[in-house]
């Protein structure tokens, strides 16, 4: 069969790599691809941007699967336009996708559907927003509504903090309309938990848990960047707190996609927090995360495309996804500068690693890998335990090597 697999990052590659797998996949056409999935078993990158261009190009080439990587063209209704066409696509529709591309139609679902989520309110005139700045506890969260590529979330510790971050947001417009509306939500202290799950719209089939660092330094700190690396499994998702998310928030989340009669068929990405007092969803991901998915798709033993047709089929209830023993541990080499400014165009040396390497923010040009982005690539390695895991792609990052290469030196260590 020929896929079609939309996107560009490290997500992407590594989805790309986990599909050449199957037995039944002939080609993929990764659009636009990168620099990994250009060198990749069973891919061809193609130039295809908009969703016409998307559209034309499965017809002509007679595309079996479409596979959307990125959250932006899910909000942007591809899903509904290839169903329009008769074409089979993996993803929600724009009604659905309003789950990530509205934090407020997201915590609305929530509170109408009984998930268990953070206090909040929603704001979409400056003048109130500032107004409950002078009378709400700190630290506050304050989070732009729309899309804003991992960085509309702020956590402000003082309303000095707030009143500037909701100016940023809604005055100055750093988020080009995103943060016009804003939810402001209530604070919990504790640890996070990305959890991803499969959908067909009849039942929801939860993924092995994983623990993403977000921010730039070692130890937290630091702005918050799309992600600096991933474990797999989470060492914080107890039985007891996979039990409280089944009941409190993927099942609940399962009987409002039934009533507000969703056509989901796709990826739902369930962002925990677990605190003291229990497990809150904090938020939902239309598609897989970034950097997740490269620590989880190396433990799935099944075949995802299998997954992945069984689902849109409706049959997700009679596929058992099988997972590998161990553990998963993806660190992120990034660009000097990186969430900042950075140069691009540097050359990058990879030796024999026992690692998989999935690229990101990496071009190939002039039959050479060059840096292209500020995340470039990914080292992911397995292992019989997430200790082995961690050691394994530490050891293997001295195999690959690019100017002003930057990496955390913590990822999976930092236990509370």
């Amino acid at each position: 069969m020929k896929i079609l697999l939309i996107g560009n990052g490290g997500r992407e590659h590594a989805i790309a790599w986990k599909m050449a797998l199957s037995t039944i996949v002939d080609k993929i056409y990764c659009a636009p691809g990168n620099g990994g999935t250009h060198l990749e078993n069973k891919c061809v990158n193609v130039n295809l941007d908009t969703i016409d261009e998307l559209l034309n190009f499965a017809k002509e080439e007679k595309i079996d699967l479409t596979f959307v990587g990125p959250e932006a063209k899910l909000v942007e209704g591809i899903v509904d336009v290839f169903k329009e066409n008769g074409l089979k696509i993996f993803g929600p529709s724009k009604a659905a996708a309003e789950l990530e591309g509205s934090k407020a139609f997201a915590k609305e679902f929530m509170k109408k559907h009984g998930v268990k989520t953070a206090a909040y309110e929603v704001f979409d005139r400056v003048e109130e927003a500032l107004d409950y700045t002078e009378k709400c506890p700190y630290p506050i969260v304050i989070k732009a509504d729309g899309l804003a590529a991992g960085k509309g979330v702020v956590i402000c510790g003082t309303a000095e903090e707030a009143q500037n971050t909701l100016k940023d947001f809604m005055v100055n417009d750093v988020f080009k309309g995103s943060g016009k509306k804003v939810v402001m939500e209530e604070f919990l202290d504790g640890v996070e938990a990305s959890i991803l799950s499969v959908t067909d719209g009849n039942v929801i089939v939860p993924f092995i848990s994983a623990k993403d660092h977000k921010q730039i330094f070692d130890e937290d700190k630091g702005p918050n960047t799309g992600g600096m690396g991933a474990i797999v499994p989470n060492p914080y998702c107890t039985e007891n707190v996979l039990k409280e998310f089944e009941e409190t928030m993927l099942k609940p989340t399962l009987s409002g996609i039934k009533e507000e009669h969703m056509d989901y068929c796709g990826i739902i990405f369930f962002g925990l927090m677990i605190t003291k007092k229990g497990t809150y969803l904090l938020e939902y991901n239309v598609r897989m995360g970034d950097p997740e998915t490269q620590a989880v798709l190396p433990l799935l033993e099944s075949d995802f495309t299998e997954i992945i047709l069984a689902a849109i089929d409706g049959k997700l209830k009679d596929v058992e996804i099988k997972w590998k023993k161990g553990g998963a541990c993806c660190v992120v080499l990034a660009s000097k500068g990186y969430p900042g400014s950075y140069e691009t165009g540097k050359a990058i040396d990879i030796k024999a690693a026992e690692s998989k390497v999935f690229a990101a923010g990496a071009k190939y040009e002039d039959d050479t890998l060059k840096t292209s982005g500020g995340r470039v690539m990914s080292i992911v390695s397995t292992g019989d335990t997430l200790e082995e895991a961690i050691k394994n792609a530490y050891a293997d990052i001295k195999n690959v090597n690019f100017e002003g290469m930057y990496f955390r030196k913590d990822i999976g260590t930092l236990y509370r």
